[in-house]
């Protein structure tokens, strides 16, 4: 991939698994980290907000090739298109979900907010960092 013109679904998918994994080094970092200076619930915050996150970009990986899928016409599907319905329940359920993990880390674990907050900042972050790997691999 040199330009943002041959950027493909492929390299679409490439670059949120990318993302992913790095949500999952951070969380496999961050947890003993946090439950080592402040304690199991702060910890188990920072992982609930990395679980959302992390969720949220699988499901935005799903949304989308369900949706790219659609939409490439010029490109022959070897396989039927799966409906996007499905895609579209899984998603809004998930988010349905996401509210209720939040509201029920928040009742019931009495440790740092910051930590909430960090894990839900994973998903951007890391997007962020693939975003800029993909900046500097189409400048050189």
């Amino acid at each position: 991939m040199n330009s943002l013109a041959n950027y493909s679904d492929e390299d679409f998918r490439r670059t949120i698994w990318s993302a992913l994994k790095l949500v999952g080094i951070a969380t496999a970092v961050g947890i003993p980290l946090l439950w080592w200076k402040a304690g199991w619930e702060t910890a188990a915050l920072f992982a609930v907000g990395a679980l959302i996150s992390g969720t949220s970009l699988f499901e935005w990986l799903r949304l989308m090739t369900a949706v790219m899928a659609r939409m490439d016409t010029q490109v022959e599907i070897p396989a039927p298109v799966k409906p996007l319905a499905p895609v579209l329940i899984g998603f809004f359920l998930r988010l349905g979900g996401a509210l209720v993990l939040l509201y029920v880390s928040l009742k019931f674990l009495h440790g740092s907010v910051y930590a909430l907050v960090a894990g839900l900042a994973l998903g951007v972050v890391a997007l962020s960092i693939e975003g800029l790997r993909l900046v500097k691999s189409w400048t050189t």
